[in-house]
Order: C-alpha cells, then sequence, then structure tokens
C-alpha cells in the first residue's frame, strides 16, 4: 500500500488533494503519496504556530533540550528506512542518503546542547549605580521553505535552531521530497512537542509559500533555494511587516588548481566536488581555474575518471552517481551542454543520458564569459578554464555574482594563504572538495549566494532570536 503523508497543522493530521511523489531512477513507481495543502491550510498553521509560540519559548530549558534531543536519537534510530526512502525520493546514493540522515539526527542533538551556552551578554555601564545586559528574545514565529537536494538536511538546520530558540515553524518543503518531510514530521509530531510548535505544509510555493512570505503572523522566513527565487522571498518580506528574513541561494564555485598541485589530489576534488551527488550541490565545483603548466595533464586525466564514474540506481553498491531529481532539472541540464558547445567549449567527458541518468560531463576551453561559466547549472557538469598564474586565478574565481565556496589544490603554504585570504566566498577549501560543510560551523556566502546571519552552528542565533538591550538602575 502506498503510504500518504499529511499536512501537520496544530497537532492534527489535515488531508488535501492527493498528489504523487515519483522515483527519479525508475520512472512510473510511486514513492508516497502526499495531501497538497492550500492557502487555508497554510493560514492555519500560521494560526497555530503563532498561538503555541510563546508557551513554548516560556517551557524550562530542561524540557525543550529533551524534546531536541529525543527528536534527534528518533531520526537516528531510523537511519536505514529513511536513507531508504530518501535514496527513492530525491536520487541520491543511498551511502550518502545514510550520511544524510546521521546529519539531520546530530543537528537536532546539536542544538539540544547548545541551549546550554551563553544566551546573552553582561557589560559595564557608563553610569553609576546601572546594569547593562543584552538578552536574547526568541524571533516569534519561523515560515521555514527549504529544496529539494538536500530533503533532511536543510530541514533540520533550520528548524532544529528554530526551536531551541525558542520559536514555533511552519515547514514548506519542496514537493519533489514531500516523503521525506512527510516522516521528519512525524518524528517531531510524536516527540512530546506541544501541538502547534511544529507545522508541515505540502504544496506549490506559488500558495503556500506565498502565505508564508504575506501573512503578518510569521515573523522570518528561511530560505534555501534559487537566486531567482530568493530575490522574490526578499522583496515580499520587506513588502509585508519589513518581516526578517535569511536566504541561502546559488553557487557558481570555483576550484582553483596551481602547477605545484598533487595531480591525484586536484583530481579527487575536482570529481567529488563537480559530479558527486549528481552536482546537485550549491557547493559543487562548476568553474575549474586550472594552471597552463598542469593544464593539460589535469584535464586529461579528470575526463578519464569521470567517464569512469558508474551512473546508476542510487540503491545499487556499486553506482557512484545516481539519477537528475527531476525530468525538468535534467532538460535544463542539458540545455546548458548544448550552449556551452555553441558557445565554443568542446565536451570532453559525458553529455549524455539515458532516461534521467545523465553521464557526468566535462567541458575544456571554456571561458569565464561562457554562460556555462557564469551560470548556476546544478548538474552534473563542469567547466575547465586555463590561467596563467595565481593572480589572474583569484581574478577568474572572484569574477562571478556568486560568492558561496571556494577551493584550491596547491602544495604552496604561501598560495594557500593568499588564496584564503583573496578568495571571494563564504567557505574557502585547501586540498579539498568545495562541497562539504560540518554542523558546528557557519554556513553562507557573499553576493547572490547569501543574505542574512549565516546558519549552522552558534551563528544560527543570529537568525533565529533577536537581541534585547535591558538597563537596570538601583
Amino acid at each position: 500500500m502506498t503510504v500518504l503523508h499529511r499536512n501537520l497543522v496544530g497537532g492534527e493530521w489535515v488531508d488535501g488533494e492527493r498528489r504523487q511523489n515519483l522515483n527519479p531512477a525508475r520512472p512510473g513507481e510511486v514513492v508516497s503519496e502526499y495531501a497538497q495543502a492550500d492557502r487555508d491550510t497554510a493560514r492555519a498553521a500560521v494560526a497555530a504556530a503563532r498561538a503555541a509560540q510563546p508557551d513554548w519559548s516560556r517551557r524550562p530549558v530542561a524540557f525543550r533540550m529533551e524534546i531536541l534531543d529525543r527528536i534527534g536519537t528518533a531520526i537516528l534510530a531510523r537511519t536505514e528506512d529513511l536513507a531508504v526512502l530518501l535514496a527513492r525520493e530525491e536520487g541520491k546514493l543511498l551511502a550518502e542518503a545514510r550520511g544524510e540522515v546521521t546529519r539531520a539526527g546530530q543537528t537536532f542533538r546539536y542544538y539540544a546542547h547548545q541551549m546550554l551556552q551563553p544566551q546573552g551578554e553582561v557589560y559595564a555601564s557608563t553610569r553609576d549605580n546601572v546594569h547593562a545586559e543584552v538578552r536574547r528574545r526568541p524571533l516569534g514565529v519561523v515560515g521555514v521553505i527549504t529544496p529539494w537536494n538536500y530533503p533532511l538536511a536543510i530541514p533540520a538546520w533550520k528548524v532544529a535552531p528554530a526551536l531551541a530558540y525558542g520559536n514555533a515553524v511552519v515547514l514548506k518543503p519542496a514537493e519533489l521530497v514531500t516523503a521525506s518531510a512527510g516522516e521528519l514530521a512525524r518524528i517531531i509530531a510524536g516527540s512530546g512537542l506541544p501541538p502547534g510548535v511544529f507545522n508541515l505544509v505540502m504544496g506549490a510555493g506559488r500558495v503556500v509559500g506565498e502565505e508564508l512570505l504575506t501573512s503578518p503572523d510569521v515573523d522570518g522566513v528561511s530560505f534555501t533555494g534559487g537566486t531567482g527565487t530568493g530575490g522574490h522571498v526578499a522583496r515580499q518580506c520587506l513588502a509585508h511587516g519589513n518581516k526578517r528574513f535569511q536566504l541561502e541561494m546559488g553557487g557558481k564555485n570555483p576550484l582553483v588548481v596551481l602547477d605545484d598541485a598533487d595531480l591525484a589530489v586536484a583530481v579527487r576534488c575536482a570529481l567529488d566536488g563537480s559530479f558527486f551527488s549528481t552536482g546537485q550541490r550549491c557547493t559543487a565545483s562548476s568553474r575549474l581555474i586550472v594552471q597552463a603548466g598542469i593544464h593539460d595533464r589535469f584535464v586529461a586525466a579528470l575526463a578519464e575518471a569521470a567517464a569512469a564514474l558508474r551512473v546508476g540506481d542510487p540503491l545499487d553498491p556499486h553506482s557512484e552517481i545516481g539519477p537528475v531529481a527531476s525530468p525538468e532539472q535534467l532538460a535544463q541540464n542539458l540545455e546548458y551542454v548544448a550552449v556551452g558547445v555553441t558557445e565554443g567549449a568542446t565536451v570532453v567527458a559525458g553529455g549524455a543520458h539515458d532516461g534521467q541518468f545523465m553521464r557526468p560531463t566535462l567541458f575544456a576551453g571554456a571561458r569565464n564569459d561562457m554562460r556555462v561559466a557564469r551560470e548556476e547549472i546544478f548538474g552534473p557538469v563542469s567547466c575547465v578554464i586555463k590561467v596563467d598564474d595565481l593572480d589572474e586565478a583569484i581574478a577568474v574565481a572572484g569574477d562571478t555574482r556568486y560568492g558561496l565556496s571556494a577551493g584550491i589544490v596547491t602544495t604552496s603554504l604561501s598560495a594557500s594563504e593568499r588564496f584564503k585570504r583573496d578568495a571571494r566566498a563564504g567557505i574557502v577549501t585547501v586540498n579539498l572538495p568545495t562541497a562539504g560543510t560540518e554542523l558546528h560551523l557557519p554556513f553562507g556566502g557573499v553576493g547572490d549566494s547569501n543574505h542574512g546571519p549565516r546558519e549552522q552552528g552558534g551563528y544560527a542565533r543570529d537568525f533565529y532570536s533577536v537581541p534585547v538591550t535591558c538597563y537596570t538602575g538601583w
């Protein structure tokens, strides 16, 4: 029997128009069904969150800690079945899916313990007989809008800190991954969290998402997705109550390879960063900026390694690359392959597809003014740009509207230190892939990649709470 996931509103499971969720690796296979929320359902969810938030924020820290720890523990206890569901729904390799489930569970447990960290500051006042302090107050009701590429990890790293800092949440996941969101909601609902503190609404962004953006009862919105949609989120939040917003958007991330690089390390970093997770990561290495002395050897070695990657069903332990998540995303990827050829770049690996399985595709002879070097593709497509030296490499790396992640492969300490200093990005890696982050460290970028406070770690507090300066005289 097909599993049905309903919306969660005020502690009740709410039905709606039924939609199917399909497996990208097996055309026609139904993963689950979900109840599509309408605007009234979204409004009810916001109202439930508004009613529940004051009581939740005043609950003892020990109680809130226990709830978050219980959620994280329950996620980890279901690692295998959640990973299989995630792999079937999104197309991620089973091993990667296990890692994502583990990350989600650990995130909830991490924020359970973050509640014991200092939540304010005490300052000396310039006035006699005055005590000065800064306290933290919850933001209030938070709308959380998440993408399809990390259907458990990204909701976790938004929902967990929101709850930890005393907020109520309305989660709107991407429609491609409603099963993962539905199972997360079931775990949260069974944790003892008071009704209404967490709500799930599944549906179209133009309906459900718009209600979160325009409702006067939503105090802030945390969004991860495309840059164009992020701009719309910002405009709507400003126009409707000047609500706080946090945007995590796209990337066109450079990996610089210098002449002194270890070739095997460079190929490994590029292969992982460019093609693993089917290139469906905002931190993917989509521009490979390579110094002339190593360029030809690097291109030949990477093309050979990319061609050898096994593309197949994510549940097959021999697969190294899974399917593209949707037909629409595949069509966009293939369109960019055609654009790259038209612009004059040369396909040296990949370019073909079988159903929703796309071969990892590498362009050589690219320039940084080409569309394939400037626009986020969000698929297993990368391009190589030749440069003469480190100065040119840093200049080309920074010549982009984005600024999420940037990496360098080199054996030179001075070059790596200069790159860490000068790279225009929020995340910088040395001799590592551009993709890959840790839950206790800040995540975010500059330019069109990010707006607002950083996500993850203790830095999440800056979005989900409001500093209040308090003066006491005697």
